[in-house]
């Protein structure tokens, strides 16, 4: 049975290709609003030096897994939001689509990630404490511990677009799905 004219369209590889290029790019650069709001609401670790080594303020704090959480809820957010935008934009969805999006989620947050890093508190930290004086109080670098926590992104994004076309996606043409419920055939004569 020949396709559809409007799964024809949706077949033809190249188109497949330059739409999840563009859908890939768009979603990696907003990895940029991901980063600088990792980077706002991110906690800060509170470092302190003797003048001889520098420390945790406070060693029961948990500033870093607050970071890593931080950064995966907003990573979170932000992939229901791109799931919803693609599907919105791209009703009739294709395999291009969502692997752009998948690809670009994932280079978002690599993105998210070194950029919050690059424009955090320095890494330096003796030349920072020095910087700041003994005894006195400074933020420690951004880091993200838990680097799985890049794929929380591309997860909510396929998981909210699988979601959004199961309940809302295009539906198959009546007469192309076999009806296992029809009553059998009447016998045939003299049999």
């Amino acid at each position: 049975m020949p396709p559809f004219p409007e799964q024809e369209k949706r077949m033809d590889p190249v188109r497949e290709l330059k739409s999840g290029a563009l859908t890939a790019l768009l979603v990696a650069v907003a990895g940029v609003v991901l980063g600088l709001l990792w980077l706002w609401l991110a906690p800060r670790i509170p470092l302190v030096s003797d003048g001889k080594a520098v420390y945790l303020k406070d060693t029961e704090g948990e500033q870093a897994v607050g970071a890593d959480g931080t950064f995966v809820l907003l990573a979170l957010a932000i992939g229901v939001l791109t799931g919803a935008v693609v599907f919105w934009r791209h009703r009739r969805g294709g395999v291009g689509i969502v692997l752009g999006m998948a690809a670009g989620a994932v280079l978002g947050s690599v993105l998210a990630w070194r950029l919050g890093v690059w424009l955090g508190p320095t890494g330096d930290l003796i030349a920072h404490a020095r910087a700041v004086g003994v005894k006195t109080v400074f933020d420690g670098p951004l880091a993200l511990q838990a680097k799985g926590a890049l794929l929380a992104w591309p997860i909510g994004a396929v998981l909210t677009h699988l979601l959004l076309t199961t309940a809302f996606g295009p539906r198959d043409e009546e007469h192309s799905v076999p009806r296992w419920d029809a009553p059998p055939p009447p016998p045939l004569p003299g049999a």
